[in-house]
């Protein structure tokens, strides 16, 4: 394995972390700086994300035959030291999180980076714990890296200015460090009865724990599994989401509905490495199933009752979550990997409408949102006239309203599932699978329960967003037309028409994703490759 290769798996974290520790070190005036090295860094972590997809979906022969790849930190043997571990999936958010990450940096350059300081180096560092989470194979630098993003997004919240960012921000924060800390907790347990926290060797140890140690375990598991959710947006423990997100800067919002999939990733992962060891009650098929199940109502019931953009987008976010854990909660493998479509295809989706959201605020009149207030606080644009040309970057764009209505279209379409586009491909595959599943599975209630809900929150939400899509557009005479310029259009454009290309091409991502659903439900490959990592001394050794 040439040297590249070789380090490959650890670009995605020392990337972010060197940027943004440099753009700490340049001064306030030097914008144009820290925005160039931003963007680098970002587009360093996407090649490095496509990379490892690359190379994990066997397409380097004689590298990673089984598609898992461990990377000992400081060339420590596992389980005694760091560990980071690409498979499929772990490459899959990788990509995910480069490919939202660079639409939304490029969305905040032209206004927002300036709403606040450092704005740059708390983004990379977001990045970087976001690729961290994905990345590590044990429990407690899952929980360093988790700290790493609170960190960071606790900052991204409250860029800007008003009464609303900051009260949201404080509960987001509240409720995130009790998070961290139930985490924290579940990881002392874990650790005090196996003596481990590596996650390969954790699925070797957990199943021959019995009698007070077994319960120990699984009141660890459970409190683990309670910070997942909180994490995940699961209801009940999801109370914060809609105002938290709601009240973000349009880029951060963005960014921030990839944040849930990392509590999702969490319960996917570990559960799928315990699932064969007898898993524990936390991470059981039932309990995913029915929190899922409550959340998806809980988001479906969201839509039809706000009216405000930001929130509906908000229940949007909380609807894909519910979607996943019901999903994720039916036996076998038939249908994570359309789960697993689905979730890409939502993200991408959420994160579009995020943007798309506050742009569509713009045709508002001044001082009726929250932009207006930022805005104005750090003097970024002349409260007579919202687009003044010295304070933004790009070209306007025309047809600004049309632009806007069909974006507003495409979100709507890729939300509730209605085809042509990728929304449609991916639940149309999770609800055949379904069917499927209640056919050749037991039991078969929970599949057509599992059709029944997501075709309601589709209803749900065509019902909302078409509501709300007429009183923007149509029926509402104080509003004026926005001059939006392509830097803030183009990321917008870009993440619906990638949903497009998902759905042009669901054939080939269909057939990585259901790879790496198998992957999962067989850990044996990736149990392997983690405790049998040479080092690179002992690999000289041996030559």
């Amino acid at each position: 394995m040439n040297f590249w290769l070789q380090h490959l798996p650890v670009l995605p974290i020392i990337v972010p972390l060197f940027a943004g520790a440099a753009m700490l070190l340049l001064a306030d005036t030097s914008r144009y700086a820290r925005g160039t090295i931003s963007v680098i860094a970002t587009l360093g972590q996407l090649a490095a994300a496509i990379a490892l997809l690359v190379v994990a979906g066997g397409g380097v022969p004689g590298v990673w035959p089984e598609g898992v790849g461990a990377y000992l930190v400081g060339d420590w043997p596992a389980p005694f030291g760091i560990v980071l571990v690409v498979d499929r999936l772990a490459a899959v958010m990788l990509t995910l999180t480069a490919v939202l990450g660079l639409a939304t940096l490029t969305y905040a350059l032209a206004r927002w980076d300036r709403a606040g300081v450092h704005f740059h180096s708390l983004f990379q560092f977001l990045l970087m714990g976001l690729n961290g989470a994905f990345l590590t194979g044990d429990l407690f630098n899952l929980f360093v890296f988790f700290e790493v993003l609170l960190a960071a997004s606790y900052g991204l919240l409250l860029h800007g200015s008003g009464v609303a960012r900051v009260s949201a921000g404080l509960q987001y924060i509240a409720v995130n460090l009790v998070a961290s800390f139930l985490l924290l907790i579940s990881i002392a347990l874990i650790y005090g009865v196996t003596g481990t926290l590596n996650m390969a060797d954790l699925a070797l140890r957990a199943g021959h724990l019995t009698g007070a140690e077994r319960m120990l375990f699984e009141a660890g598991a459970a409190i683990l599994g309670v910070a997942f959710l909180v994490k995940a947006g699961a209801w009940p423990l999801n109370f914060w989401l809609v105002k938290g997100y709601g009240s973000a800067s349009a880029p951060i919002a963005a960014m921030f509905s990839i944040m849930t999939k990392v509590g999702i990733y969490g319960l996917l992962r570990i559960g799928s490495l315990l699932l064969p060891t007898g898993a524990p009650a936390a991470f059981s098929l039932d309990w995913m199933f029915a929190a899922g199940l409550a959340t998806l109502l809980f988001g479906a019931f969201g839509l039809l009752a706000t009216q405000q953009l930001e929130k509906i987008v908000g229940y949007c976010v909380i609807v894909s979550a519910g979607t996943l854990l019901t999903a994720l909660g039916m036996p076998g493998v038939t249908l994570t990997g359309p789960a697993l479509f689905y979730l890409i295809s939502s993200v991408l989706t959420t994160g579009a409408f995020f943007l798309l959201a506050e742009l569509i605020e713009r045709t508002r009149s001044f001082g009726a949102n929250v932009l207006a207030v930022t805005l104005d606080a750090f003097d970024l644009d002349d409260p007579a006239s919202v687009n003044r040309s010295d304070d933004v970057v790009g070209v306007a764009i025309p047809a600004a309203m049309a632009f806007l209505g069909l974006a507003f279209i495409s979100c709507a379409l890729l939300v509730t599932g209605l085809p042509p586009l990728s929304g449609f491909v991916a639940k149309f595959s999770l609800l055949s699978a379904a069917v499927s599943a209640a056919t050749e599975s037991a039991p078969p209630i929970n599949a057509w329960i599992l059709v029944a809900a997501v075709l309601v929150s589709g209803l749900a939400g065509l019902t909302g967003l078409s509501r709300t899509g007429i009183r923007v557009f149509w029926a509402s005479d104080d509003r004026s037309t926005p001059r939006l310029r392509v830097i803030e259009a183009g990321p917008v454009a870009v993440l619906l028409l990638l949903c497009v290309g998902l759905a042009a091409g669901a054939g080939p991502v269909s057939a990585y994703l259901d790879d790496a659903a198998r992957s999962l439900d067989q850990p044996k490959s990736y149990i392997e490759a983690v405790m049998s990592a040479q080092t690179v001394r002992g690999a000289k050794g041996g030559s």
